[in-house]
């Protein structure tokens, strides 16, 4: 069977459909609305850690890092807005074993913070692969569904074929033992495949396997216990493993309903680990309250809507499924760390997007939503239609 493209004519000039409309303005806003209220809340909830950790010499030290990433995030925005997406179709197997290659390099060169090896550091600069690998494995799940066709509903091509290269970087992350990556991809993985057209048996099949190689696999690590301890009883031992849990907490509920107000949190200053990170959530919901805290996440709930708009309104089946696989990483990462900010999960070091201190994932998750802002220039033409000879 060959698969071949035919093209619709929409009735518009040539140059006009391949360059498309403009990008989606409510989406190109959401993202940067966002942006601005991330860097803004992580210069408050970073200042003090910042003071203590340059000997009260700056209040700016990971505000301004975060800031130079935001820069170059918002260049890779423009750049991507203006690639076509075929090019990522292209591109999708050369950049897929170069994020393998990038994720074995941890294991030889990597630097060992907080006592796991996940960045390399280049120039000064943490650099963590596993974010790249994210969106590789995204662009190649997304290929793949477009050569696999009608063909994912056979167990062959949608749980072989996907599944070997989901293996392909979930392996070299286990070795990293970069368990909240593992748990992310996963879950993308799954909505994509479930979007490609892979039976929902296989689907669920597959989810009761991996809830098992967690179950082993965190058992194996050593703190599984701990974690799940702190996670159902924090004040059985609130000065060690439930501390960071009751800390934030202690944030979330000191907000009230309107804050303490910008800047005036109490937890950030040096009571709340990684509250800059991490936990910045928690940090939001003291100083803005949850009126704040719910404002925060309708933007990021209309974000995200939007973007399956979007990919609904694709040109092309790549494109779809490339489209609601960002928007996917986006929304499941956003869940994620807020239920492990407000103890509705065990901690993961899963980061809130566009929120959190990591100038990777920043730089990474603003290309992204470059890519889908191409995506939308196509929103209001003809979809290409795509038949089996």
């Amino acid at each position: 069977m060959q698969r071949k493209t035919l093209y619709a004519k929409d009735n518009r000039p040539a140059a006009l459909s391949r360059q498309g409309d403009h990008v989606d303005l409510p989406f190109l806003m959401l993202v940067l609305i966002l942006l601005v209220l991330g860097l803004v809340m992580l210069y408050s909830a970073s200042y003090a850690q910042s003071e203590y950790d340059t000997g009260y010499q700056s209040s700016v030290r990971y505000f301004q890092k975060q800031a130079v990433c935001a820069g170059i995030g918002l260049a890779a925005f423009w750049f991507f807005s203006r690639i076509p997406v075929q090019l990522w179709f292209r591109l999708a197997w050369p950049l897929y074993a170069l994020s393998i290659l990038l994720l074995l390099s941890v294991l030889l060169v990597g630097e060992e913070v907080n006592g796991a090896r996940r960045w390399i550091n280049l120039a000064g600069l943490q650099f963590q692969p596993s974010e790249v690998a994210k969106f590789t494995l995204i662009l190649l799940l997304a290929r793949l569904t477009r050569g696999f066709g009608s063909q994912a509903k056979q167990f062959r091509f949608g749980v072989l074929g996907f599944g070997a290269a989901l293996l392909g970087i979930l392996v070299p992350l286990a070795l990293e033992k970069h368990l909240s990556a593992i748990m992310l991809m996963g879950m993308v993985a799954v909505v994509m495949m479930f979007v490609a057209g892979t039976r929902a048996r296989w689907l669920l099949a597959g989810a009761g396997g991996a809830v098992v190689f967690v179950a082993v696999y965190v058992s194996l690590m050593g703190y599984a216990g701990d974690r799940i301890s702190a996670w159902l009883h924090p004040e059985l031992d609130p000065g060690d493993t439930g501390y960071q849990i009751l800390q934030s907490l202690y944030a979330i509920g000191s907000g009230g309903l309107f804050g303490l107000g910008f800047g005036k949190s109490r937890q950030k200053y040096l009571y709340l680990p990684f509250q800059y990170n991490d936990y910045i959530f928690a940090v939001i919901c003291e100083e803005l309250g949850l009126v704040g805290a719910l404002s925060i996440i309708t933007l990021f709930c209309a974000l995200i809507l939007r973007g399956y708009w979007i990919a609904l309104r694709a040109r092309d089946r790549f494109s779809t499924v490339l489209a609601a696989g960002l928007i996917t990483l986006i929304a499941v990462q956003t869940i994620l760390n807020l239920c492990v900010v407000t103890n509705l999960l065990p901690s993961t070091g899963i980061s809130l997007p566009f929120f959190s201190y990591g100038g990777t994932a920043l730089a990474v998750n603003l290309g992204e939503m470059g890519i889908v802002a191409q995506i939308s220039r196509f929103r209001n033409h003809r979809k290409i239609q795509e038949v089996s000879l």
